[in-house]
């Protein structure tokens, strides 16, 4: 499977399958029925393949396949139906929409391009173009403010986006010194915007056009 393609149908059908046994499993063990919660296991069964499809669909828009050694629809039968358990409300599929689909790419640590819908931590470094420069390198990074005390701090892997301490995630360009001594130059709300600056800083520095980052 490559990036921007469109669904695959065999991955939808095994993480259909991976979600029904999943699901199955925690019902038989939490003695709840998944027949009486969704009017019959034929609903269950729609309910199911529709979060399937949503999941596949965000897929095609966000995961670098080419960095994915996995056969994609056999890794989905393996993980897709845990993953759910662990970070969705199997009882309430209903409610399933693209914030669930970034937690369960996140719990299976898929490779995502960064992008500025997707609120996932990124941190890049390249070395500057430019000689005599008092930066050796420069590094894209998001960071958040804490909402009490406006200390800034790097976002990192771990960290729960939507924690109300903090602002939104947003990127901040700095320079970094032969010291290791790190300066801010700015803050963005986009990646664009920070490339396109930095680009001005030091011409041909190498920065991706869209970065993969492990989720």
């Amino acid at each position: 499977m490559t990036e921007n393609s469109t669904s695959d149908p065999a991955a939808i059908f095994c993480s259909a399958v991976s979600l029904r046994d999943a699901a199955t499993k925690q019902s038989c063990a939490s003695c709840l029925s998944l027949s009486d919660v969704y009017g019959g296991m034929d609903g269950f069964l729609r309910e199911i393949m529709r979060v399937a499809t949503v999941f596949e669909t965000w897929a095609t828009q966000h995961v670098a396949f080419d960095h994915l050694v996995k056969i994609w629809p056999y890794f989905m039968e393996e993980s897709f139906g845990d993953a759910c358990v662990n970070v969705a409300d199997i009882w309430a599929l209903a409610s399933f929409n693209e914030m669930d689909c970034l937690r369960i790419a996140q719990h299976l640590h898929l490779p995502l391009y960064y992008g500025d819908v997707l609120i996932i931590p990124l941190e890049l470094c390249a070395r500057n173009t430019l000689n005599g420069s008092g930066f050796v390198e420069f590094s894209i990074q998001t960071v958040r403010i804490h909402r009490t005390d406006a200390e800034v701090k790097p976002f990192i892997c771990g960290d729960d986006p939507w924690d109300e301490d903090y602002e939104l995630p947003r990127l901040n360009l700095c320079g970094i010194t032969a010291e290791g001594q790190r300066e801010s130059i700015a803050d963005f709300t986009t990646y664009r915007d920070a490339v396109s600056l930095v680009t001005k800083l030091a011409p041909g520095i190498d920065f991706p056009e869209r970065p993969v980052v492990l989720a």
